[in-house]
């Protein structure tokens, strides 16, 4: 029953993408991003406050249904969070794909339901990629 729930979650967000649009103006961090292993690719648009908050994030981009949904709940997550929040979301994410660890005090939001997403290594990439783009864009 919970796995039919996450994977009702995944599939609406990938065709039902959040956040895919770009964004124009002034502190509008941009970077191209192309996953290494399958091609998928997306562009992602980060807008950081003075306070170093995440004031608008999205994307546009071209993938499979696990990258696409990935994108658009990473920006439903991050949107609103200071950047060292969203880094501490970054690596619980890292965690929870590679290693098949859940968070425990750390709200990934509908991200959680990419957890089965650990058990298809050749997939651990697909679901990484927009986190991976956030942290290169800001270094």
């Amino acid at each position: 029953m919970l796995d039919n729930l996450y994977h009702s979650v995944v599939l609406d967000h990938a065709k039902s993408k959040r956040n895919h649009r770009k964004i124009n103006g002034n502190n509008t961090l941009v970077k191209h991003y192309k996953n290494p292993t399958c091609g998928d690719v997306m562009t992602l648009y980060v807008n950081v406050s003075e306070e170093n908050t995440i004031r608008d994030i999205s994307f546009v981009g071209e993938g499979c249904s696990i990258s696409m949904a990935s994108c658009s709940m990473m920006t439903t997550r991050l949107k609103g969070v200071t950047l060292e929040e969203a880094f501490q979301l970054r690596e619980a994410m890292e965690t929870m794909i590679r290693k098949g660890i859940e968070p425990e005090s750390i709200d990934l939001g509908d991200a959680i339901a990419l957890k089965g997403v650990h058990q298809l290594k050749a997939r651990h990439n697909c679901a990484l990629m927009p986190w991976q783009a956030f942290e290169r864009i800001l270094q």
